[in-house]
């Protein structure tokens, strides 16, 4: 005898749909705070290039 396959409703793929749609949407939202927070940091380090944050001393012994 040959078994039928399992009929899924209408509300699965419903469900499903919207899943995969808000995972998109999740992704698209982390990726956009992920590239406004490169620009910020890009923007923060032109602004303080060329400033010298520690000055080295020669008297302190290098391996430390």
């Amino acid at each position: 005898m040959k078994r039928s396959r399992q009929k899924k409703s209408r509300m699965y793929y419903y469900f499903w749909s919207v899943m995969s749609a808000t995972v998109l949407l999740g992704q698209l939202y982390v990726g956009t705070g992920y590239r406004l927070l490169h620009q910020s940091m890009e923007d923060l380090l032109d602004k303080v290039d060329g400033v010298i944050l520690e000055v080295p001393n020669p008297t302190r012994p290098k391996y430390l």
